[in-house]
Order: C-alpha cells, then sequence, then structure tokens
C-alpha cells in the first residue's frame, strides 16, 4: 500500500513565520507520508525521490492547516435559550436567576445528564466544528461542580474523540463557578471539592491542562493560586480565564506559573500584557462572550501587538455567554468588532492556537508536522474572515487520511 500521498495543484496558506502573508505558496505542492508532512513547497520544486507517489490534483483549491478551537465548553447539560428570551423580554439578571437560571440551571442539568447524553448532546456542537475544517478541539469541565459530574464531564469529552474524527484536548475547570452548596465559601469549595477531583482526574488520565476563571464573580487570585500550585505539582499545563470583567490581576498571575495562554483579557493592562510576553504566554481572544454579553470593553489589542504577544481566536462555546459553535464566525468577529486583521484571524485559529494549547508540530503546513490540513474553495484566506455565514470547506485531511 503507497503510505506516501501528494497534493497538487492547489495554493498554500502554509501560515508559517516569515515576509510572505499567511506563507502563502503558488501552484504549490504538499507531501503526506503516515501522518506526518514530509515535504512542502513550489512544485517545480519538488524533490525527484517524490515523484513517484500517488498524486491527488486539488484543482486550484486553497489548503490550510486545518483549524483548532483552543477555547471550548463544549460539553454541557441543558441550554439557556428561555434565559436568552426572558433577558430580551425585559427581565433583569436576578429575576433569571430567581427563576433558576443562569449558570445554576447549567449544573442542574448537568449533573442530571448522564455521561451518554452528554456525549450526545455534544456530537452536533462538535460536528458544527468539524465541518468547518476544525481538526482539534479543546474542552472544559466546570459545569459540574462536583466531583462525580467533573469526572463525567472529563470522561464525556475524552470519549467524543473515540467516535469523532477529532483530536480532544481536555481542560479541567473545577475553578469555574461557586456551585449553590458552598455559595460565600469559595475557599472550602477549593479544598475540599476541586482541589481531589483534581487529583483524581489525573489519577484517571483524564486532564490535560487546568484552567480557572479568576473574577469576581468566581474565585479571587489567592484562590486560583491554590489551584495553580496543585497543577504545577502534578506537571499540568495552566490557563487562565482573565480579565474579562475586571482586571483582578490574573494574567498577571497566570504568568508566574508560565501559564500557556491568558483568554478573554478584555481589562487587560499594560503590565499585565508585559508579564504574558516575559513568560511567553497566547492571548486567547473570544469575540462571542463579548457579543453575547453585549460588552462595550474590547480587548486591549494594540497593547498585545506592542507586547508582541500571539493571539489565538477561540469560539468559547458554551450555553450561557458563547453559544456559538463557529470558528469561522468567531474569526469575522474579531476582524469586524475588534479590527483584527484577516491574516491575525488565521494565525489565530492554526499556527497560535495550537501554541495556546502547548501542541507542537500543529497548525502548520511544514515538513515534520502533523498532516492535519483543510482544502477550501476559495482563492484566497482573506475570505475567511471576510465572509459571514458561509463556509467554503471541501475537506478535511487529518492525521494524512484523505
Amino acid at each position: 500500500m503507497e503510505r506516501r500521498k501528494i497534493l497538487h495543484n492547489c495554493r498554500i496558506a502554509t501560515m508559517q513565520h516569515g515576509h510572505v502573508p499567511y506563507g502563502l505558496l503558488e501552484d504549490g505542492a504538499v507531501v503526506l507520508e503516515n501522518e506526518h508532512i514530509t515535504w512542502c513547497g513550489v512544485l517545480k520544486d519538488l524533490p525527484a525521490d517524490f515523484r513517484k507517489a500517488k498524486k491527488f490534483d486539488l484543482e486550484g483549491r486553497l489548503v490550510t492547516p486545518a483549524l483548532i478551537d483552543c477555547h471550548t465548553h463544549t460539553v454541557f447539560g441543558g441550554n439557556r435559550a428561555l434565559e436568552f428570551e426572558m433577558r430580551l423580554n425585559g427581565a433583569t439578571y436576578e429575576e433569571v436567576a430567581r427563576a433558576g437560571g443562569g449558570i445554576v440551571s447549567t449544573v442542574a442539568a448537568t449533573r442530571g445528564a448522564s455521561e451518554a447524553e452528554l456525549v450526545a448532546d455534544a456530537l452536533p456542537r462538535v460536528d458544527a466544528l468539524i465541518a468547518e475544517g476544525v481538526s482539534t478541539v479543546e474542552i472544559k469541565s466546570g459545569y459540574g461542580l462536583d466531583c462525580e459530574t467533573e469526572l463525567k464531564l472529563l470522561r464525556a469529552a475524552r470519549k467524543i474523540a473515540d467516535v469523532r474524527d477529532v483530536e480532544v484536548i481536555t481542560t479541567f475547570l473545577g475553578a469555574h463557578a461557586v456551585p449553590l452548596e458552598y455559595s460565600g465559601r469559595q475557599d472550602a469549595y477549593i479544598d475540599e471539592i476541586c482541589l481531589p477531583t483534581l487529583r483524581i482526574a489525573v489519577s484517571e488520565g483524564l486532564v490535560d491542562s487546568v484552567d480557572a476563571f479568576c473574577e469576581g464573580i468566581a474565585f479571587q487570585p489567592d484562590q486560583v493560586a491554590k489551584v495553580f500550585d496543585v497543577a504545577t505539582d502534578l506537571d499540568l499545563p495552566i490557563k487562565i480565564h482573565a480579565e474579562q470583567l475586571s482586571n483582578l490581576g490574573g494574567a498577571k498571575l497566570a504568568a508566574q506559573y508560565n501559564a500557556l495562554s491568558a483568554d478573554h483579557l478584555e481589562y487587560l493592562d499594560d503590565e499585565g500584557a508585559a508579564a504574558m510576553a516575559s513568560a511567553g504566554m497566547v492571548a486567547v481572544i473570544l469575540p462571542g462572550a463579548f457579543y453575547t454579553l453585549r460588552e462595550t470593553q474590547k480587548p486591549p489589542i494594540d497593547i498585545l501587538r506592542h507586547h508582541c504577544i500571539p493571539m489565538a481566536i477561540a469560539t468559547d462555546a458554551n450555553p450561557g455567554s458563547s453559544p456559538m459553535t463557529s470558528l469561522l464566525l468567531a474569526m469575522n468577529m474579531a476582524c469586524t468588532l475588534f479590527q483584527m486583521t484577516p491574516e491575525e484571524a488565521m494565525i489565530g485559529t492554526t499556527r497560535n492556537a495550537a501554541c495556546a494549547l502547548g501542541l507542537g508540530e500543529r497548525g502548520v503546513v511544514q515538513a515534520g508536522y502533523r498532516a492535519d490540513l483543510a482544502v477550501w474553495d476559495i482563492k484566497h484566506p482573506s475570505e475567511f474572515a471576510y465572509r459571514i455565514g458561509f463556509n467554503p470547506l471541501k475537506s478535511r485531511i487529518i492525521g494524512g487520511k484523505l
């Protein structure tokens, strides 16, 4: 069986660093062997050793790295469409909460769902991402807020990779919110539920990274630090929800732990950005939550550029603040709402998204990298961020499989 394949008659947005926007190659070719890329360049420069391999004519289409959604909460029970309607009909946050809405409703629905039900409910959301050329999805826990349900969420996330051709990165987000039974007792929740559950989840091989929500409505920096201390002891990468609604210094705290990323960042200041830059962190921009919550404080894109902080873009798919399962739409929103450039948006869903998850050899079309690619019926990569509600995907290539 011929394991080597050549994709040709295509333009390639390699997303490699360089002076050419998008790393764009005209009349390109990619050589795939097993799960990896063994050569990429202009067809006329194809080495003689590769010329006998089986060829696939892509008929002038555009090839990019497969997309990566590096921040989602895709596995949860129920939905919050009714409270969305209530708010639009004039209900206050307090009225919604009294009616059982908000994260309380999602926690209740998630606790009441079986693992199989959580997987079944999540698959349409994951399928929507796959249909847009996504090869890798990060999925967080955080809607159980007790030991049993947090573990159930992580097992369901792992199961998705068994039933779909997509890689799932699981993130433990036990420090997401305080459940009703621990109301006003954040420290007790961290000590009695969050940290013990994290240790059990790691012992069962369910965790790839650890996250926490550092915000006034969630957890204070000293409480987040306790979670990160344990994550460090367990040799787990760290991420953080930070500076979304206020500036508590979460990004700066995460930098002290050499975190992979800080996400949201609407209230990030120059000091926090400098700390992120020194730690080599990625800033994950989440326009879906900004849009859904009708926020007015934009993430400081110019400050991030000034400090040369890599920016990723993700859907933040969740039932409350970002019920969005389109990474292509997130790219458009990042450009339209935050004035990111189309190239920054494309880098943000490929190369930088891989970095935000600590994934080497992903997100770039380059020899030695994993052969996760997407083939599109468009001419130029600027079209991704330009179009709204348009999906030009022709096919995905995952691990070299056409």
